[in-house]
């Protein structure tokens, strides 16, 4: 098994880098939540494009903070892929004392939930660093779920899958966690500091920061509004206040809960 745990903008020239060496026989195990900026792919497509074989890919995914994971503190992650057979390899390999897996068939489902979740922890953190309180956030954290469900739908994703771990699961964790890098630029943002401040002071890669622009034209693509994330996009491009961007959404037209 081959494990690509990098940063999303860092995959496709690693993964051509090792292409070469990569055993015909291996599973590729990717680690990295994110959406391509400039191709709008999903991981396991450019892994698949970049590995030029017909290895399997399989998506590991799901709620899971690498310290805590570390730490043996239990953990359920959910190992997806078109190919039972390696998705079932992953499962019983991967498994520990504390790390539980379970299967899905659901790779759109599982990428985009693992993606767009990076997101709506980014206006997490803005919610909180606001002080907007609880209502807000369970408001944010539902109607982020809606849009990442949308998103997912209209990758080919089925929408029961972001009700499990590699959706809400994943989504709940990093928009509360203290340990979500994504929440804490959120949170910063909300407090008054500048973006270039917040990303120069960390030592680690908030994949949501790239994710959100291109979430945005992913969802452009397919014709389908993402209205949270078209708020943090222009809070992160400097264009509206995380208090602006609040006032927005609170005051788009009202319409019925379930899409249509």
């Amino acid at each position: 098994m081959v494990v690509f745990a990098v940063p999303s903008h860092g995959l496709r020239a690693v993964a051509r880098a090792v292409s070469p060496s990569l055993p015909s026989d291996a599973v590729l195990v990717s680690a990295t939540k994110g959406i391509e900026t400039d191709s709008l792919q999903r991981m396991s497509i450019v892994l698949r494009e970049e590995a030029r074989a017909q290895q399997p890919v399989v998506v590991l995914s799901g709620p899971s903070f690498a310290a805590e994971v570390a730490r043996g503190l239990p953990t359920a992650v959910l190992a997806a892929s078109q190919d039972a057979a390696a998705a079932a390899r992953v499962q019983e390999r991967f498994r520990g004392p504390a790390l539980r897996l379970y299967v899905s068939d659901d790779v759109a489902g599982v990428e985009i939930g693992g993606a767009m979740k990076n997101v709506i922890a980014i206006a997490a953190g803005v919610v909180e660093g606001l002080g907007l309180g609880h209502n807000s956030m369970a408001a944010l954290i539902t109607r982020g779920l809606a849009e990442i469900s949308r998103l997912a739908d209209a990758e080919g994703g089925r929408r029961e899958t972001l009700a499990g771990l590699s959706g809400l699961g994943d989504l709940v964790l990093t928009s509360t966690g203290n340990l979500s890098r994504n929440r804490h630029v959120g949170l910063e943002l909300g407090r008054g500091r500048s973006l270039p401040d917040i990303l120069g002071s960390m030592r680690m890669i908030a994949e949501g920061v790239r994710t959100t622009g291109a979430a945005l034209a992913l969802g452009a693509r397919h014709k389908i509004e993402l209205p949270i994330t078209a708020e943090m996009a222009a809070v992160l491009d400097g264009q509206r206040s995380p208090a602006e961007a609040v006032d927005v959404l609170m005051g788009r037209k009202q319409r019925a809960e379930a899409d249509r």
